[in-house]
């Protein structure tokens, strides 16, 4: 008997489309990896990992570099490159590093290099609109290194800033605005957000003639978030457990509106405040608390930039540090550096509520978590 084919074709191919194509996108974990003051690193150094966008689950990680404390890491916005520091204290080396790979199709890194913060404890990586320019952050010695970048991913110093009263200075990360033009370093020792003009032509920072917006003694700014219009813009601050919320004008300048605790009114033990982002659509900014181990939730004021906060959410394990939202906006993923796990939070993308989902991801002293680019 002769079957024509054609009658089967259809039925066939309708059998491929039928099966559901699964989004995994690469992850990477940045990481502690020795024994400090402050942490049990436990880790190799970078790890990768893939996330099930339908489900929000993460495969296992795999280590594809191993560096010493690369506690923060970042992927080049042409997806060509991830950096990554070395958190080296004084005592450990000449000075903390930045590290470069290229990164290839499977996702594994190849390394290019590394070059000296010019100072310790490099804790934040920036990189600029144009993709031209990287910022380190020392936390250690009030130093933040300015490397352009080249067509490899490989780096070069540009600019060194040396920030006030150095012995007590933190920067601890640096923030560049969407049009490319200011440069937002948060200085955790000082208790002040440095403004500085971006000349993305010849890469250099100089200071405005109001150089900083001061928050109140002890407040401790760490990490920055714009508004989705940049009318706004939002500190963590670690050493009281508030938010802060500024008016941004058009000339890059800060002003203050108001600050918010993070935590419930009822807790009063020892917290550390980490990180903080603005959810895709606009309308949500989380931040973590170290201590009372949560994710805090506030509804975003477009019109004011106010908080209404929604709600404290559990991360189901100890000390979470940096914590990412998938590009999708569907899931949180929280760092939980002294219980050796990441959290995984669906969010409610209506009210902005975090429903916790399926078992945290086993990962090593985990401190950074990067989508890839």
């Amino acid at each position: 008997m002769v079957i024509n084919k054609m009658k089967f074709l259809p039925v066939f191919l309708f059998g491929l489309l039928s099966i559901p194509l699964v989004s995994q996108n690469p992850v990477y974990i940045g990481t502690y990896t020795k024994t400090e003051g402050h942490v049990d690193g436990k880790a190799n150094g970078v790890y990768l990992m893939h996330q099930d966008a339908k489900t929000g689950d993460l495969s296992d990680p795999v280590c594809v570099a191993e560096v010493i404390n690369p506690s923060f890491v970042k992927t080049s916005s042409d997806g060509k490159n991830l950096y990554a520091v070395s958190e080296l204290a004084p005592g450990d080396g000449e000075s903390g590093y930045i590290y470069s790979f290229s990164r290839n199709a499977d996702n594994s890194l190849e390394e290019l290099g590394k070059i000296s913060t010019e100072s310790f404890a490099p804790c934040h990586i920036e990189i600029d609109q144009s993709g031209k320019y990287v910022f380190v952050s020392n936390y250690v010695g009030g130093v933040v290194m300015l490397y352009e970048r080249d067509e490899k991913g490989n780096l070069q110093k540009k600019q060194k800033i040396e920030l006030e009263n150095p012995k007590a200075s933190h920067p601890h990360s640096v923030s560049i605005s969407k049009d490319n033009k200011f440069a937002y370093i948060n200085d955790l020792g000082n208790d002040k957000v440095w403004i500085y003009n971006f000349d993305a032509e010849t890469g250099k920072l100089t200071p405005k003639d109001k150089p900083y917006v001061e928050l109140e003694e002890g407040a401790g700014p760490r990490h920055f978030s714009f508004s989705k219009d940049e009318e706004f813009a939002y500190t963590i601050n670690e050493l009281n457990s508030s938010l802060s919320v500024f008016k941004k004008d058009s000339l890059g300048g800060l002003s203050l509106i108001k600050s918010y605790p993070s935590l419930p009114e009822n807790f009063d033990e020892k917290n550390f405040t980490a990180d903080i982002h603005l959810h895709p659509n606009g309308n949500f900014l989380y931040a973590s608390n170290r201590g009372h181990n949560s994710i805090a939730a506030f509804q975003v004021n477009k019109e004011s930039g106010k908080l209404i906060l929604i709600g404290h959410y559990a991360t189901q394990g100890e000390f979470p540090r940096n914590f990412a939202i998938s590009p999708d906006g569907n899931f949180l993923y929280a760092a939980n550096q002294n219980s050796d796990n990441i959290s995984i939070f669906r969010i409610n993308k209506m009210d902005g509520k975090l429903i916790p989902h399926l078992e945290p991801a086993e990962v090593k002293t985990p401190v950074c978590i990067e989508f890839a680019k």
